[in-house]
């Protein structure tokens, strides 16, 4: 994985935009403009896209490379992607002396639209990466502030680090440390729709968990994650059936502590005990599905 915002030798710019992952993600209220509240646990995977920068005279523009770059195309590169949006927000802050051109080029590693915050990760690290690049200093307030503009993920995304997210993405408190353990990232290819599962969310709404002053061990995250659940989940599974088999294949692994959808999905995790299990079970995951996405390793 690579290590957040580094230069390279040929004086390219470096940063990682890691996958996010909700551990539990509980629906808890709406708004009266029509946005869900929300609850959940957020970390990071050490899977993700990488952005690079290279300082240019001409006007800053990106490239998409990578497994799911390629199939975007060219097309998804210009000024609605969300790289670009967060490079627009960033270079109105200040007095714009600093603001320069270039070429950004996204790796796109990470599923599109799969629940893991792949977009938001790409802005966040753009917000970051600009924001030392161009010698803006902003600050962590001003780029979260930028951030909520621009996603309802991309806040949390900005910090990088695990945390509480609540509200619709924007009321963000430390938790405890999380113990070491692995996790495996699945999916199986196919697209979910956010407000199609949202619309089919059924029942009343969850309560905010209670999270407990640390967890000492993996063991004791997991009985506290069992107590918590995804509200999306079975209506996710409902747009796309072949979900609830992911889930299924997961948790039938050697060792596989917990299985659960992230986000709207279509992605799903499990946790293990070690990163070394995990990249077993997803090794294993990989060669019974090959059209599926797997990877697995630790968290960040």
């Amino acid at each position: 994985m690579t290590q957040a915002f580094s230069t390279t030798s040929d004086n390219t710019l470096v940063e990682a935009a890691p996958a996010k992952i909700n551990l539990y993600l509980h629906v808890t209220g709406r708004r009266e403009d029509g946005y869900h509240l929300l609850d959940s646990l957020v970390v990071f995977a050490q899977a993700g896209d990488v952005l690079r920068y290279v300082p240019g005279p001409e006007p800053l523009h990106l490239k998409l490379t990578g497994r799911f770059g390629e199939t975007l195309g060219e097309s998804a590169a210009g000024p609605d992607n969300l790289v670009m949006k967060a490079a627009a927000a960033l270079a109105t802050v200040g007095d714009g002396t600093g603001v320069q051109g270039g070429c950004l080029v996204l790796e796109k590693n990470l599923p599109v639209a799969s629940g893991i915050g792949g977009g938001s990760a790409d802005a966040a690290a753009a917000l970051r990466l600009l924001d030392r690049a161009w010698g803006i200093n902003a600050g962590q307030q001003t780029l979260l502030t930028l951030a909520e503009r621009l996603g309802a993920d991309v806040p949390v995304c900005v910090l990088g680090h695990a945390i509480r997210m609540e509200g619709i993405g924007e009321v963000l408190s430390p938790v405890p440390a999380l113990p070491e353990c692995g996790m495996v990232l699945v999916n199986c290819g196919q697209a979910v729709s956010t407000p199609e599962v949202f619309r089919r969310r059924q029942g009343a709404f969850a309560n905010r968990a209670t999270i407990p002053a640390g967890w000492p061990d993996v063991q004791a995250l997991i009985a506290f994650l069992q107590e918590q659940t995804n509200s999306l989940e079975d209506p996710a599974c409902d747009v796309c059936p072949v979900v609830s088999k992911v889930l299924a294949d997961i948790a039938g692994q050697d060792d596989c502590l917990l299985s659960r959808m992230s986000g709207s999905g279509a992605t799903c995790f499990g946790l293990f005990p070690t990163a070394e299990s995990a990249r077993q079970a997803a090794e294993r995951l990989a060669d019974a599905h090959d059209a599926w996405w797997v990877w697995g390793g630790g968290l960040k």
